[in-house]
């Protein structure tokens, strides 16, 4: 594996035989790290764009920090506190697109628990790890693993050994707290509370484990590339490392780790069913000296099944005034499209507006 130190992305380079090199190891970007690597592989360079708005970061946007709301109280059926929290759920969704939740059910060992599972996963030893390993579509400075838990879960023979049964108990944990959410994010858009659930939002969970080693340039790549997800929404855990950020007024505002605390964003197709109201913004994650950062995402979607449910517009929420933006699409249909675009920056929502 070639390396460079120019913080220009080369061009004049078959870089499809080096990323085929790269995937016939089998040992994923903590097996460079392993190696002793000191110079990021030409492979993983980002252009300087998709980085460098860090450089002329605004000062203002220090002002700014991602919502925390606290979910305590929901349980105790009191009417003014729901609706405090409905509110807060609305207004972030709104305008950020993102929030983290605190008091949010799922007990402090299980986050810990999961966490730890990732982790071993990716720092046993490498033959075990091959027997999974599959080529990703972006060179990003992290190894990924991906399993379906509903509605057709993985098989648990394929699932990670080292922490499957964690998995299947944090999946168990997800889709609860998932179908609240769904509930506060159906009454915020004035629907009745099981209206997002009865259109199957919650239907399909994928979980993915993503850890970051260290880099020895962060400088010159990314953890995660500029993207929104293309899903309904997103639950993700995060460790104490903390290099998520997100798009806010055309700042990256880092979603700074809270103990005990899931980052909640929402997806494309919630944007797309809700007709804008919710926005689905852009994140990223940095590369970074300290590492391995770990995290686990859980998407809310069906994925590549084959289901034939459109979605579009909610109509509850059409008038004249505010007359559908977008047409009806399947999952699958949406999310062909978004993987044939690759994550380069722009909304995979363009195509389908009216």
């Amino acid at each position: 594996m070639v390396g460079t130190n120019s913080n220009e992305v080369p061009t004049n380079y078959d870089r499809k035989s080096e990323l085929k090199a790269f995937d016939d190891t089998k040992e994923g970007v903590k097996g460079l790290v392993d190696a002793g690597i000191t110079v990021v592989p030409r492979i993983y360079l980002q252009p300087p764009d998709q980085y460098s708005i860090n450089k002329n970061f605004d000062s203002e946007a220090t002002q700014f920090s991602v919502p925390v709301i606290d979910l305590e109280g929901l349980e105790f059926d009191r009417p003014t506190k729901h609706k405090e929290i409905v509110t807060k759920v609305g207004e972030a969704s709104e305008t950020w697109g993102f929030f983290q939740i605190v008091n949010h059910g799922i007990p402090i060992d299980v986050l810990e628990e999961i966490k730890d599972g990732v982790r071993g996963f990716y720092e046993q030893d490498t033959q075990v790890k091959k027997q999974l390993y599959n080529s990703a579509p972006a060179s990003n400075w992290r190894d990924t693993f991906m399993c379906y838990m509903a509605p057709n879960p993985t098989k648990p023979e394929d699932m990670p050994e080292v922490f499957r049964d964690i998995l299947v108990e944090y999946s168990k944990q997800v889709m609860k707290l998932g179908k609240l959410l769904f509930e506060l994010l159906s009454e915020a858009l004035g629907l009745k509370p099981s209206h997002l659930n009865d259109m199957d939002c919650s239907l399909g969970l994928q979980i993915l484990g993503h850890y970051y080693p260290p880099c020895p340039q962060p400088e010159l790549t990314l953890g995660t590339s500029k993207h929104a997800d293309n899903d309904f929404i997103t639950v993700l855990l995060q460790d104490h490392i903390g290099v998520l950020q997100v798009l806010h007024q055309n700042n990256w505002i880092d979603v700074l780790p809270v103990p005990g605390a899931l980052v909640v964003n929402i997806g494309d197709f919630l944007q797309l069913i809700s007709n804008e109201r919710f926005k689905s913004v852009q994140h990223r994650v940095l590369a970074n000296h300290v590492g391995p950062r770990v995290s686990v995402a859980s998407f809310f979607t069906t994925g590549m099944q084959p289901l034939g449910r459109l979605y579009g517009p909610i109509k509850e929420l059409l008038s004249k005034d505010n007359p559908p933006k977008y047409r009806e699409t399947t999952i699958r249909e949406y999310n062909a499209h978004f993987n044939d675009k690759g994550l380069d920056g722009t909304s995979a929502l363009t195509h389908f507006e009216l």
